[in-house]
């Protein structure tokens, strides 16, 4: 997984309230068994005037050129403005994979379902709660100004505005830990590859037997 700990990047305001993982990331692409691809379809059915289905090339679409994502302004975005409740409806995890593979490395909203809140760090995807009254400031800013570009430092856990201003957020330790370090579930277990190559030695040392079970 990257890691996070210092981000400056372009910011897309996407003014809608309760965007549940259907609009992030449509189910007729959540047939694919790997967990890349995913970012050319993500919110598919707003990106586009024509209907998606898997395999296409995205070249031949129809870009709607009313979408936020769409507008030369917000091209190579790497930071989401959204409104509350992101992320709502199925437990999808495509949904992080989908924002983290378009560009996106952080979020920030007033609010986020909890799984995908969840699932967004266990992906190196930053999801940042501020309030409602500093998410509007935000979104006023971002609208106003083109080339709007905010830095996140995860170590100060802390959003500096263009002019100096800072926001500051908060972030469980743990996660915090595991995304400066880069560090998914499995990169959490093989901190331990030493100890657990050496448990695996002593236990067919003491019990040979289980070589063979292993190997059937």
């Amino acid at each position: 997984m990257q890691k996070f700990d210092l981000h400056q990047g372009l910011v897309a305001p996407m003014d809608r309230e309760n965007v549940d993982t259907d609009a992030i990331i449509p189910k007729q692409f959540l047939k694919s068994i790997r967990k890349t691809g995913f970012g050319q379809n993500l919110f598919d059915e707003w990106r586009y005037l024509d209907a998606g289905f898997p395999g296409q090339d995205p070249q031949s679409r129809k870009p709607n050129p009313d979408f936020v994502l769409n507008q030369p302004r917000y091209q190579g975005a790497s930071i989401l403005l959204a409104r509350k409740n992101f992320g709502c409806g199925s437990s999808r995890e495509h949904a992080p994979w989908a924002l983290d593979q378009f560009g996106f490395r952080a979020i920030i909203a007033p609010s986020y379902a909890d799984i995908f809140f969840n699932n967004s760090f266990k992906n190196g995807l930053l999801p940042i709660v501020l309030s409602e009254h500093q998410v509007s400031q935000l979104f006023d800013e971002a609208l106003a100004f083109p080339g709007y570009s905010l830095t996140i430092d995860l170590e100060r856990q802390v959003i500096t505005k263009p002019d100096g201003e800072e926001l500051p957020f908060e972030v469980q330790a743990f996660r915090k830990y595991c995304l400066l370090n880069g560090f998914d579930d499995i990169g959490l277990t093989l901190r331990h590859a030493d100890k657990i190559k050496a448990f695996e030695a002593q236990r067919l040392a003491q019990k040979p037997w289980l070589a063979h079970t292993l190997l059937a």
